[in-house]
């Protein structure tokens, strides 16, 4: 697999040639441009990886490119600067509209293929939020158990071949772990992993969330752009409109689609994994979602069991856990006694992992001791409730403010739960402005998915 599109603008033509031998001798799939206007039209027909970008060109200047790429306040990519007449005054504006760097000229290869790498790594990690505010409680999942042991195996079966993948499951039951072990055991795992929360994207908005926008010259990459060369997940795949099915269809038919406004093909190469709580042969019959799409998706279905199905992991689960919230959230340590253990393996879990997950969270930050025993978790339990979510038992002897701040936190697991992530439609129910809801939720410590 390729390690990434680098795009190479520089008006002499030995440099970039050089340049791009280099980067092809490093399997980079590597474009070039002789002028700014070129470069413009390259970043119409391809979204780079990183761009290689000369200062001083005729006409149009690297630095004015840079300016018009980061009016959005957002460039499209790492942009490496170059100039063998570079200043400190012209280096500190390049920062400013924030270039990744600045490379002087005669170029060092050493140096070159080292900041492309750094520069490369920062983007990825940043696209895909993998810092601790945003690491999951674990990467791969957990569990000995056969059932467990089975489905691993046959997701490293499946990610060798780069088949589009169907993965069905109970909300919470771990289906986005499974789609990112799928592409960490893939040959597109050093690419980038995009996950699209379906469900979440305003009515109306699909198309352009997913394929871009170019209007007045200006262009706005979708996600099905950003994902070229690696993995777009389609969360709850079954709320996609039927307008914007048909147009993933033909991207994926023919490996090329048109951004919303745009008149050029703009050429794609990306594995889909989707995911869905749903049925979507029932949909295909009640007419909601198209066949095509469907079998396309449909290549290789991969389901995951709900938590009641392997309760022999949850031990495993529980320990996970508490050492992540230990480490990343600086909760105490705590240990679940072996009643607890016992308990919480026969419970049935109908809001599975994330419902395991929340609890571990609430037992932290509420208990004291060493042990948790099976009482105190009946007590954080509280009554079994219908939407997954366990209720909390909130102490009468503390102030008034933070007995509140705790059930205002149990309250918002609750709904956020029962609506599946989705917090568009949370925000109808508990009456309050989505972008207020986004910001609370945060405040509490409840971890939200990022989404545009």
């Amino acid at each position: 697999m390729s390690k990434g599109y680098i795009l190479v603008v520089d008006d002499e033509p030995d440099i970039r040639e050089t340049v791009r031998d280099i980067l092809e001798d490093e399997a980079y799939q590597v474009g070039v441009a002789q002028s700014g206007k070129d470069a413009q039209r390259s970043l119409r027909e391809r979204r780079p990886d990183a761009v290689l970008l000369d200062i001083w060109m005729p006409e149009l200047d690297g630095i004015s490119l840079l300016k018009e790429w980061a009016a959005d306040g957002d460039l499209p990519c790492p942009i490496i600067m170059m100039s063998g007449h570079g200043t400190v005054e012209t280096a500190v504006e390049a920062t400013r509209l924030g270039a990744y760097d600045f490379l002087e000229k005669p170029l060092s290869i050493a140096k070159l293929l080292l900041t492309l790498d750094r520069a490369l790594q920062a983007d990825r990690l940043h696209s895909e939020n993998v810092d601790l505010k945003q690491a999951r409680p674990w990467s791969d999942p957990i569990g000995r158990s056969p059932v467990m042991q089975r489905l691993r195996e046959q997701v490293k079966r499946v990610a060798q071949h780069d088949t589009w993948v169907l993965i069905t499951g109970e909300p919470g039951s771990g289906r986005e772990t499974f789609a990112r072990f799928l592409h960490g055991q893939s040959r597109r795992s050093d690419r980038l992993f995009v996950d699209v929360a379906v469900g979440s994207i305003e009515s109306g908005n699909a198309a352009r969330e997913l394929f871009g926008t170019e209007q007045d010259g200006r262009i706005h990459y979708g996600r099905l752009e950003r994902a070229s060369g690696g993995v777009l997940y389609l969360d709850e795949v079954a709320d996609m409109d039927l307008d914007v099915q048909g147009r993933l269809v033909g991207a994926l038919d023919t490996g090329s689609f048109l951004r919303v406004g745009g008149v050029e093909p703009v050429q794609v190469d990306v594995r889909i994994v989707a995911a869905t709580r749903h049925n979507l042969e029932e949909r295909v019959q009640q007419g909601s979602f198209r066949e095509d799409l469907f079998y396309q998706l449909n290549v290789v279905p991969i389901h995951v069991p709900p938590l009641r199905d392997h309760s022999d992991d949850v031990p495993d689960l529980l320990e996970s856990c508490v050492d992540y919230f230990v480490r990343h959230e600086r909760l105490p340590y705590r240990r679940f006694g072996i009643g607890a253990q016992n308990f919480l393996r026969g419970y049935h879990w109908p809001g599975n992992v994330r419902e395991l997950k929340n609890l571990v969270q609430r037992l932290l930050i509420l208990g004291g001791g060493d042990e948790i025993g099976v009482d105190e978790v009946h007590s954080a339990m509280g009554a079994p409730s219908t939407g997954g979510a366990g209720g909390v038992s909130i102490s009468f002897d503390q102030p008034l403010r933070q007995a509140r701040d705790e059930f205002e936190k149990a309250y918002l697991e609750y709904q956020y739960e029962k609506h599946e992530g989705n917090v568009a439609k949370m925000a109808q129910e508990v009456e309050m402005e989505r972008t207020h809801l986004y910001r609370k939720l945060r405040s509490v410590g409840v971890e939200v998915r990022e989404r545009r």
